[in-house]
């Protein structure tokens, strides 16, 4: 689809009667639309599932700008082309950074918001290399360590060996057959990447816009993420409103790959009692 002057792939899935929502991928340059159409696809039953590769990520073009305001825009814009006045928005990690500003944006079009394993602001970034620094699975090379959240590649290249030696810390239960199956199937976008933690992330703090959010919002997050922590998301659901925090205790950073039944199972809860799901 030509969107705002990209052209982004997106795929929707579902009864086009049904609640829609849209799902925004994290990790800008190395996400795609296949971690939220595997752990979203399930609601697909009952609901109008939309995914796509953000600009500058997967198969979509790599037109800038890499904002978070252009992202934002871009979500709204697939919205009204589908032809919804409101959706349920849900997003991880750095998706869960567009998938609140589009709720603070656009409150009229958010019926429901579920974030998972992200965070506000950079307040505890710090962890995030202490944990890399004294993890017990792996050696992680010091230069990797000093790029953590910093957006300082010079090629795909690079980026691609960072990526192979922090994908240990993701889970809770580390497969190295899974890292490597995560590698092959990625598309680097080096600059994408540089732009979303080397331009937009200084920057980036939404604690004082959270109380605006008037929808009901459910935070998960995994007891053991090495990048959000759960005190991340405890700040999120203290300043929303309407917020509630849930605890996956297996999982690391993906609870919704980690834990999928309980997590489809959470999030089905939420939006009924949210009024989405009747």
């Amino acid at each position: 689809m030509r969107i705002n002057g990209a052209e982004l792939v997106v795929e929707a899935f579902g009864p086009v009667d049904g609640p829609a929502m849209i799902v925004h991928h994290g990790a800008p340059g190395l996400g795609s639309r296949q971690e939220p159409k595997r752990s979203f696809g399930p609601f697909a039953d009952r609901m109008r599932v939309i995914v796509f590769d953000a600009r500058g990520s997967g198969e979509s073009s790599d037109d800038g700008p890499f904002t978070h305001e252009q992202w934002v825009a871009d979500v709204d814009a697939i919205r009204a082309h589908f032809g919804y006045e409101t959706i349920v928005m849900a997003g991880g990690s750095y998706g869960g950074f567009i998938a609140m500003e589009y709720a603070i944006a656009h409150p009229d079009r958010v019926s429901a918001l579920v974030l998972r394993d992200t965070a506000a602001d950079t307040a505890h970034d710090h962890l995030a290399v202490e944990r890399a620094r004294n993890t017990d699975r792996s050696v992680i090379p010091e230069w990797v360590i000093g790029r953590i959240g910093t957006g300082r590649f010079e090629s795909n290249e690079q980026l691609r060996e960072y990526w192979r030696a922090i994908l240990p810390l993701y889970d809770h239960r580390h497969d190295p057959a899974k890292d490597e199956a995560r590698l092959a199937a990625t598309r680097f976008h080096y600059r994408t990447h540089n732009a979303a933690f080397g331009q937009n992330m200084p920057r980036y703090d939404l604690k004082p816009k959270l109380p605006s959010i008037t929808c009901p919002t459910l935070v998960t997050v995994g007891r053991h993420d090495w990048r959000t922590p759960v005190a991340a998301s405890q700040v999120i659901a203290d300043l929303v409103p309407n917020g509630e925090l849930v605890v996956f205790e297996s999982s690391g950073h993906s609870p919704q790959l980690e834990e999928p039944e309980r997590f489809q199972q959470v999030v089905r809860d939420f939006l009924s009692r949210a009024g989405v799901l009747r």
